[in-house]
């Protein structure tokens, strides 16, 4: 029988109250029939609903990592209620008659198949491998012909970012000049409208740090807090090296007469969006990964007009900590699923790592998600640094780059978290210490500490922590994230 858990239902579901819905049909006995194949790769149910007729609805396994629901119900959502009810009674172990596989799923599956065949046979003929030589030779004319139509597109949009960012310098330098207080109305309106216009340039990633700069003047303009004006000198300086590097590497990668795609994060940076495909291609995946999620947050980024869920992950493997975005644009919520807490392990066939240093964006699709066992908690602490210097000193390299995100997070193995004064303080088992800290515009997860239940958790445990800057103290300090203890995993930010 599939082995199925609640934290894999939950991450499949699409929404938690289709995830409530299906576990109170599967818990009130709604299902008046369960049967599956005896390969185990297809399961059915017959379960009573609103409508006249019951419903059927099924599941088909032949991939497990990334399962099959189909449904006769009229809802809209995927999987709908009835089908995440199914899996609710294949994770408690109900038992299921045999059946044999019907027809349509069995042809379905066939033109699956037949589809992924013809793609991997179209590859092999685009590459030459298969095809006699009369056929390569006519292929290689309309290849050529759309090769060059697509570097003379792609120079062209080359050309178009480099006329953006020839703008976009003159407005910093304007504001390096003249300074922020200056900026009346009539200039902010000047520069929403580089801002739309950055839209036509291909630009989207500094028009975004253009509407974050317009947001922190305004704020400023208005109440005067001098935190907005140091986020606005910090949105500055992060546009201002945008636009000087980004000009090389588009000026480099026109020179190329045939500019190849890399790896480089400027792309992303730009406003470029990464394909799976394409970041596959650059080498940038792993096989067989084993991550557990260590934290979630949901964040609204205004100058984006968007929520961003975050989930913090710890790899089995090797300890890295690398993190998960979900972009759900304002006008599209209804459209986009929202991310949720996972308490578990995904088992992930293959994942995919984004450009850059520190901790890394990772995407997968398809994967398990299983609980989480004494050994994994083990292997979590075995990676935790006993000392806290070295790896602040290697987050203060890392945070120096302008471009790159202003936190990094490790596992650090602390003999003692406790109050000197007013502050709390991080003494790491080699000894040495760290100041905690709440970061600006981040989750307040420092009050938790004070609440912690058992007052073991602040001695000898391993903290998932955020090295970030200080600008005001001047000094390097530690976000409270999660704490490993040996027998679970206590999460102060959810």
């Amino acid at each position: 029988m599939q082995k199925v858990t609640e934290q894999q239902i939950l991450a499949l579901a699409p929404n938690p109250a289709a995830a409530a819905n299906g576990r109170k049909i599967s818990q009130k006995g709604g299902f008046v029939r369960r049967e599956r194949s005896a390969d185990d790769t297809f399961y059915l149910g017959e379960c009573t609903g609103s409508g006249k007729s019951n419903y059927i609805t099924t599941a088909d396994f032949i991939d497990p990592a990334a399962p099959v629901f189909r449904c006769s119900c009229p809802s809209r959502q995927f999987p709908c209620k009835h089908s995440l009810a199914l899996l609710f009674e294949i994770a408690g172990q109900k038992p299921f008659g045999e059946c044999e596989i019907p027809e349509d799923i069995q042809k379905k599956r066939e033109r699956k198949q037949a589809k992924a065949a013809k793609a991997a046979a179209g590859e092999e003929e685009a590459d030459g491998v298969s095809g006699g030589e009369g056929q390569t030779e006519k292929a290689a004319k309309p290849k050529t012909a759309r090769k060059k139509t697509v570097t003379a597109a792609a120079a062209k949009k080359l050309k178009k970012q480099l006329e953006g960012l020839e703008l976009t310098a003159k407005l910093v330098q304007e504001r390096m000049r003249f300074g922020l207080g200056t900026m009346g109305g009539t200039a902010l309106d000047s520069y929403r409208q580089l801002a739309k216009q950055l839209g036509d340039y291909y630009l989207p990633g500094p028009q975004r740090l253009l509407n974050r700069l317009i947001l922190e003047i305004e704020a400023f303009q208005k109440d005067q807090q001098e935190s907005h004006y140091e986020a606005s000198i910090e949105v500055l300086e992060k546009l201002w090296t945008l636009v000087k590097k980004s000009t090389v590497y588009l000026n480099q990668k026109l020179e190329q007469k045939e500019p190849a795609q890399d790896d480089n994060l400027l792309y992303e940076e730009l406003g470029g969006i990464w394909k799976l495909s394409e970041l596959e291609e650059l080498g940038r995946s792993r096989p067989d990964v084993k991550l557990v999620q260590m934290a979630f947050w949901v964040d609204y980024d205004a100058a984006r007009k968007e929520y961003i869920d975050i989930g913090y992950w710890a790899d089995l493997a090797t300890g890295e900590i690398s993190l998960t975005y979900n972009y759900r644009p304002v006008k599209a919520l209804k459209y986009v699923k929202q991310e949720d807490s996972v308490f578990g392990v995904a088992e992930i066939p293959r994942a995919v790592y984004y450009p850059g240093e520190g901790n890394l964006r990772v995407r997968w699709d398809g994967g398990i998600i299983r609980d989480v066992g004494p050994e994994d908690i083990e292997k979590l602490r075995s990676f935790a640094a006993r000392a806290v210097g070295p790896e602040a000193k290697n987050a203060k390299n890392i945070l120096k780059n302008v471009l790159g995100s202003p936190i990094l997070f490790r596992l650090i193995a602390y003999e003692q978290i406790g109050r000197v004064g007013e502050q709390i303080v991080l003494r790491a088992e080699g000894g040495d210490t760290i100041l905690l800290g709440d970061p600006p515009g981040a989750e307040q997860t420092l009050r938790w500490l004070d609440l912690l239940p058992e007052a073991e958790l602040l001695q000898h445990q391993v903290l998932l922590g955020g090295f970030y800057y200080d600008a005001r103290a001047k000094r390097m300090c530690l976000w409270p994230v999660s704490i490993v203890a040996p027998d679970r995993i206590v999460r102060l930010l959810y």
